[in-house]
């Protein structure tokens, strides 16, 4: 996927080709039974894990950029539900608002990573100069990009996937069907339930 600087899609320089070796998709905390599908992650918790402020949250989701795809928000005193894949695509905006990507460049390569499978996500990476974005799924796209002889920065999508999992692993999540709370398997929680049972 190539993004040009009016946000139109170019393309993609660079298809994705099928691998032999296919991770699974492993969505994060899928205890107490529940299937992935079945997660869902407030707000805050997004935010802690995708490292972003609840008002980016909010602005992003209400301009459409990245919007909850387990249940949005309906007035007032409903909370938003965003997926296991919704966090890792917050945490990917991020890093291309801090790159300098620009927001309407950022929006098509978001339409990319909607459409793409989980696999698909794990063994992409983004590379962008700042101006365009594009996705390699292997070490010899991203070395003829960098060919190219402009500075480029890359994020390897599989690596922001681990990162959000291993972040809401810690973190409660939501079962959309009961709406029970899932605890995270917090180590300071731990701690905590340590002291009180010594005090």
């Amino acid at each position: 996927m190539r993004s040009t600087g009016d946000g139109r899609a170019a393309g993609d320089p660079y298809p994705l080709r099928e691998s032999s070796i296919r991770p699974t998709a492993r969505p994060a905390s899928t205890t107490q039974g529940a299937a992935p599908e079945l997660i869902g992650y407030r707000g805050p918790t997004a935010c802690a894990a995708a490292g972003i402020t609840y008002r980016q949250l909010d602005y992003w989701a209400r301009t459409g950029l990245v919007e909850p795809s387990v249940r949005p928000a309906y007035g007032s005193g409903t909370q938003r539900l965003y997926s296991f894949r919704d966090v890792v695509v917050l945490k990917i905006v991020k890093r291309l608002l801090d790159a300098g990507v620009s927001l309407q460049n950022i929006r098509t390569a978001v339409r990319h990573l909607r459409s793409r499978g989980a696999g698909d996500l794990e063994l992409m990476t983004l590379m962008s100069d700042g101006a365009t974005v594009h996705e390699c799924s292997s070490p010899e796209e991203v070395v003829d990009l960098l060919q190219g002889g402009q500075g480029v920065f890359g994020i390897a999508v599989g690596v922001v996937w681990r990162d959000v999992e291993a972040a809401l692993s810690r973190l409660h999540a939501e079962r959309v069907d009961t709406g029970e709370t899932i605890v995270g398997d917090n180590p300071a929680d731990e701690l905590a339930r340590r002291r009180n049972r010594a005090g």
